[in-house]
């Protein structure tokens, strides 16, 4: 058996169906340009017959993007696999489809409505009409923890037979534990009849916080493809976090064996940065490997140990996930040419306009702080490339408040050619500027998720806002992020940065009522 471990990411797809986690286009790209650059083996881009835009997401992957297999999710249904294989078409022998079938007894009866006989058709139909465009082809037997382990290993062998290369076995709903999630693949892999033939994978959910246990229980039980997000994005409580397996196989050889992966591990903070910009979904202070606190020590008997030698404290050196040495901060003074050479030193590959319009935005932080810092730009550009073009934009913002008197803001945006102005009050300040927004814009906006961060240090540091919107009752959010020195500002650029996307996705649910109902592993 291999000692090589696959890295499958699936951030675009299962990590985007996180609710407020939608991505424009351009943001996938960019995304996906840097997971090659972070050696992932297989992007699973997206689930094409979901909408036309998931569709097209995937095609310009894989027209682009080369390096790692470019895959698309299916379910075993025609129209589906058809769909994927167009998609995937333009990256030649690099591209996969993955089609998956619910398996388990819950699922036959309640959601598909069909007997065991009909799953095994359907199963044993799909990968073969998926091989009809590309060899790789992936099955996943949908909530298989929960499956009958003889059921499950008949419909292993059935998708084997088919023709698939790759078999995916997926705690859908997190239900599972290590043991016997390992247990599950030790049973499938001795049992079902072809399966040396085939790359066995697993997918974790997080609902119990056990998905890179269960990984890595999968893992040394046979498994030899791990399906995983950055900071461990993904419905519900997320999927297995990359960087936490990739770094537990690194650092854990005495107990986990002496595994490898492909992954470039100093590009795993700056990966993880631009999810985070992308999705608009800050990471947790605590969060394992790329948290702010994960390297941080305020305790003054740990803060002596590190001094002293660093591994009284530290597993893993920093450096070698990315953090590495602060590099000399950005003035106001610094050109466009040196912001340019930071932010594709970032990850970031823009083009004129929206360089200037960062560039445009550097320019106003930097007269109102001493220095701008990677974060800080990061945090600029990620509110940049949010959608392709603003329907409205921020011209003038003002806000009186005090204490015993009513906040109110007046506020011009720009539509077109037109300056549009309004004035409104609320329950406290930002209260008042988003919905001085809606009148302007003639929106009622309900905001169900509202964060702000100080992106680096100082009294002048630069204030995030992270938001969630929904703008009809049964519509999922639109995620709005943005960045600058004062939190009200940065509350009405990222509340307009959703109304944009809103109207990006033609006034209507991004994903589409579809895109909730369609089952996935």
């Amino acid at each position: 058996m291999s000692d090589r471990i696959l890295i499958f990411d699936t951030t675009l797809r299962d990590g985007e169906q996180c609710p407020g986690a939608a991505m424009t286009q351009r943001q996938k790209l960019e995304v996906a340009r840097q997971l090659a650059r972070l050696g992932v083996d297989i992007i699973e881009a997206g689930f094409p017959i979901a909408s036309q835009g998931d569709f097209e997401s995937v095609r310009e992957i894989a027209k682009t993007v080369r390096g790692p297999v470019i895959c698309g999710l299916a379910r075993c249904v025609p129209a589906d696999i058809d769909v994927a294989g167009a998609a995937i078409k333009p990256a030649g022998k690099q591209g996969r489809i993955h089609v998956f079938l619910g398996t388990s007894k819950i699922h036959r009866e309640f959601k598909l409505g069909k007997a065991r006989e009909e799953i095994l058709r359907l199963a044993a139909e799909g990968v073969r009409r998926a091989r009809k465009f590309t060899a790789h082809v992936e099955f996943s037997p949908e909530d298989a923890s929960r499956t009958e382990i003889d059921f499950l290993i008949e419909v292993v062998e059935a998708a084997l037979e088919a023709g698939a290369t790759t078999i995916n076995l997926p705690d859908t709903t997190g239900y599972a534990t290590p043991e016997e999630y390992g247990r599950m693949f030790r049973e499938v892999i001795a049992r079902a009849r072809g399966s040396g033939n085939a790359v066995f994978s697993t997918h974790c959910h997080n609902d119990l916080g056990l998905a890179v246990a269960n990984s890595l229980a999968g893992i040394l039980a046979g498994a030899r493809q791990v399906e995983c997000t950055l900071n461990g994005i993904g419905e519900r409580a997320g999927n297995a976090a990359l960087e936490e397996v990739v770094m537990a196989l690194r650092t854990r050889h005495d107990s986990l064996g002496e595994l490898t992966t492909g992954i470039q591990t100093r590009e795993i903070v700056r990966t993880s940065r631009l999810v985070s910009a992308a999705c608009s979904f800050p990471v947790p202070r605590n969060k394992a490997i790329v948290g702010l606190n994960a390297f941080a020590h305020s305790s003054g008997i740990h803060q002596d140990g590190i001094l002293k030698k660093r591994e009284t404290y530290e597993i893993m050196d920093p450096e070698e996930v990315g953090w590495g040495k602060t590099e000399l901060p950005l003035t106001k003074h610094s050109g466009r040419a040196a912001v340019a050479s930071r932010l594709k030193h970032l990850g970031y590959s823009l083009k004129p306009a929206e360089l200037q319009a960062v560039f445009s935005r550097f320019k106003e932080i930097g007269d109102r702080k001493k220095f701008v810092y990677d974060d800080d730009l990061v945090s600029l550009v990620g509110a940049q490339i949010q959608v392709a073009r603003e329907t409205y934009s921020l011209e003038k913002l003002s806000v009186s408040c005090g204490i015993g008197e009513k906040p109110e803001a007046k506020i011009t945006l720009r539509h077109g050619r037109k300056s549009l102005s309004a004035a409104g009050t609320g329950d406290g300040a930002v209260d008042a500027v988003l919905k001085t927004i809606d009148r302007i814009t003639g929106l009622k906006g309900h905001l169900v998720d509202y964060q702000v961060r100080a992106v680096t240090e100082g009294k002048d540091a630069v204030g995030e806002v992270s938001l969630n919107v929904r703008f009809e009752t049964k519509a999922e959010p639109c995620g709005g992020r943005a960045a600058a020195t004062d939190v009200i500002e940065s509350s009405a650029r990222a509340y307009l940065a959703a109304v944009n996307r809103w109207f990006a996705e033609g006034g209507r649910t991004p994903r589409g009522k579809s895109r909730r109902t369609l089952a996935h592993p």
